[in-house]
């Protein structure tokens, strides 16, 4: 119990009663009436400010909070008395240590069948299990002379898995029809392929070859068949989890900032109705799931990624690359997620996915180290910031010398910042498929 600063000073009146004894003796005996008057106001008080079971104190969120997403944790207070008045109350919830928090204190007010709601955000930096503490609630009484506090005990687990809000928000842009409002600029895959899409009026520059002549001669104008890209064409991502893939960008690892891609990357393709799968690899690899369609997948592909942690060894590509032929002979198109040093790592890589790409479409994609480019182009002070600057240029150096190598042998790249990596591997696929280059 906490006395408010009204009850504090409806308590004090009592002392300069009592100090006006001196000249008035019957004050005294009126200071101690005044005195035994506010302590049973401040019992009554704290009695009918009621124990913390008048309220019901329920958290909503998510089942799977998203890595590195803005995920909004309701907390909603019922006022379970029927006859109970109105109650201006304060709550905090208790979330796990490891999120970054936002906003996790509200004030407000709750009254039978007006439930009071308080959010607030929550960021997790790392997949895993969690566990939400108690919910606190501080609230006064009628006459607002004391304030009480408990804790409702509602501790519960959550799983934090990559992030699921981008999957969301791809499907609603998706219903809106406004995918361009993220940056993808192939959203549409109709004018290439084989499979039949539907008819439409001749328009300047469409393929003769297109015009459906059966139509043309019912509508008396010219008209044109149009095609969508194939479907059911299969996607393998390789995600390297070795120890480059523990560096750390804009908050989360580089293997964080690939899983959430290839999340949101078997989102599409299997809406598309592609056959999705995945391969994880560090000085072995550890996990193949074999391409297959339907969202079931996806919840598979999920399951899995969830589970996925970086390994302190270094990648072999090799080892990996053998297995992805050898399980997987049909044509596909082949997404190597992994970060580019030099020496042996670097010729390992190039000499793998060569081979890779002979039987497979291949696309190398790495993640830019912002802090490297940053050093690169830093001015220099002294004989220290030199040094540094000379190291980040040779890192970038080779690292482009590694890109370029990959060129001329025929493979795929792409080599972009974490905040840009979904939306350009996700356009590159469309792009790919569009073009039909699966």
């Amino acid at each position: 119990m906490q006395i408010t600063l009204r009850g504090l000073l409806f308590l004090l009146l009592a002392a300069p009663l009592m100090a006006g004894a001196d000249l008035l003796p019957a004050l005294e005996w009126v200071g101690w009436g005044w005195l035994l008057l506010a302590i049973a106001l401040l019992w009554w008080d704290w009695r009918m400010a009621g124990p913390i079971k008048q309220f019901e104190v329920e958290r909503v969120h998510d089942t799977r909070l998203s890595l590195g997403g803005r995920n909004i944790i309701k907390t909603i207070v019922s006022l379970t008395q029927q006859n109970g008045r109105p109650i201006a109350l304060t709550v905090r919830d208790e979330p796990p240590i490891e999120f970054v928090i936002e906003d996790n204190l509200a004030s407000g007010t709750v009254a039978f069948k007006q439930p009071f709601e308080a959010a607030y955000i929550a960021i997790p930096g790392r997949r895993g299990n969690y566990q939400f503490g108690a919910t606190h609630l501080r609230w006064e009484g009628p006459l607002g002379l004391i304030r009480r506090q408990a804790s409702a005990d509602n501790e519960a687990s959550v799983k934090v898995y990559p992030n699921m809000l981008e999957v969301r928000k791809y499907d609603l842009m998706l219903r809106q029809n406004r995918l361009k409002e993220l940056g993808l600029r192939h959203t549409r895959l109709t004018g290439e392929g084989t499979d039949f899409e539907g008819l439409r009026e001749y328009r300047q520059g469409d393929s003769f070859r297109r015009i459906n002549w059966k139509s043309t001669a019912r509508r008396m104008r010219p008209i044109t068949t149009e095609y969508q890209t194939e479907r059911s064409q299969n996607i393998v991502t390789v995600i390297d989890v070795g120890r480059m893939m523990q560096s750390t960008v804009d908050g989360l690892t580089k293997l964080d900032h690939v899983l959430n891609t290839v999340l949101l990357l078997g989102y599409v393709a299997s809406g598309m109705g592609d056959r999705i799968g995945v391969l994880t690899f560090a000085d072995k690899v550890q996990t193949f799931m074999r391409p297959k369609q339907g969202r079931n997948q996806f919840y598979k592909m999920l399951e899995l990624l969830y589970q996925t942690e970086p390994e302190p060894v270094e990648p072999s590509y090799a080892g990996a690359i053998n297995h992805l032929m050898h399980q997987q002979r049909r044509r596909s198109l082949a997404i190597v997620f992994t970060d580019i040093s030099s020496g042996f790592g670097l010729d390992n890589l190039i000499a793998s996915t060569i081979q890779l790409s002979k039987r497979h479409l291949t696309v190398v994609v790495t993640i830019k180290d912002p802090d490297v480019v940053e050093r690169s182009e830093a001015a220099v002070a002294d004989s220290d910031g030199v040094y540094q600057r000379m190291v980040a240029q040779k890192m970038l150096d080779e690292r482009q010398i590694g890109l370029d190598k990959l060129k001329q042998y025929g493979v795929l790249t792409l080599d972009v910042s974490a905040d840009k990596l979904s939306i350009s591997v996700i356009d590159r696929y469309l792009d790919l498929k569009s073009r039909l280059r699966l």
